[in-house]
């Protein structure tokens, strides 16, 4: 529990000071990959509900998995049913991704469902997060610590951005590029100059409220890292384990 907690602290402070924080994504169900991930050196591993194959009842020991190599297991929600949030948590999650953030208000009732009383109203009881209860006392500094990321992958998002990045207790925002292009009628284009400007523009509000700015880079390559920590970004998913799979397993000798 210590251990999380101080995570979390150095997590924040490391965002606060401007430096970037990099972390990892799971899509495959497996403990092994869970393991590997945790112990690359990254602050943070995401798993993946909304587009992994991943269910509810994986998460404890993927968990477990990621927390070996201490680093904070997160989870990208599926759905912002209440339910949902509940049983990530319980589970051990220590930060929560919340897809499809159109408005302050729908940011604030799940950040509500996020945190006992009287911070908010999820529900306490004994679970995976404190050991069944053994460590009840203790859990409730990480639960009043959950990392918070709203993804903003919608023109709504887009539009009531200010109003988003002013609610209390969010630590991140996370860009989802296509879901936004693709809301703004322009899918997949990029270099798009309205796309271009739109991005600046989240770029420019989150660093003026002091929140972070994410986004995901799914090409596991280093000289492209640099240029999105040098573009603003302090909060990068590094490609995901599905994809890094991919591009190291295929037959060397195929195009020959």
């Amino acid at each position: 529990m210590i251990i999380k907690e101080s995570l979390l602290k150095a997590l924040r402070k490391k965002i606060k000071s401007g430096a970037p924080s990099i972390g990892a994504w799971m899509q495959i169900s497996n403990d092994s990959v869970a393991e590997i991930l945790g112990n690359s050196g990254y602050d943070w591993i995401a798993v993946d509900l909304e587009h992994g194959e991943i269910s509810d009842k994986d998460l404890s020991s993927l968990f477990r998995s990621i927390e070996l190599g201490n680093a904070l297991p997160f989870a990208r929600l599926k759905s912002h049913q209440p339910y949902q949030i509940k049983d990530v948590l319980d589970a051990g999650a220590c930060g929560l991704i919340f897809p499809m953030i159109n408005s302050g208000s729908q940011l604030r009732h799940l950040i509500e469902h996020s945190f006992y009383p009287p911070k908010g109203v999820r529900g306490v009881g004994f679970s995976r997060a404190n050991l069944f209860g053994k460590n009840f006392q203790s859990y409730h500094s990480i639960a009043e610590s959950i990392f918070i990321v709203a993804m903003i992958e919608t023109k709504s998002g887009y539009d009531n951005l200010e109003e988003i990045l002013s609610i209390e207790n969010l630590d991140a925002v996370f860009i989802g590029p296509y879901d936004l292009s693709a809301s703004l009628g322009m899918t997949g284009d990029f270099e798009n100059p309205k796309f271009v400007k739109i991005i600046q523009k989240i770029k420019e509000l989150c660093l003026k409220h002091g929140i972070a700015c994410g986004i995901h880079q799914i090409e596991p390559s280093f000289k492209e890292l640099k240029l999105k920590i040098k573009d603003g970004y302090n909060f990068i998913a590094y490609s995901t384990d599905a994809y890094l799979l991919a591009k190291i397993s295929e037959n060397p000798l195929k195009s020959c």
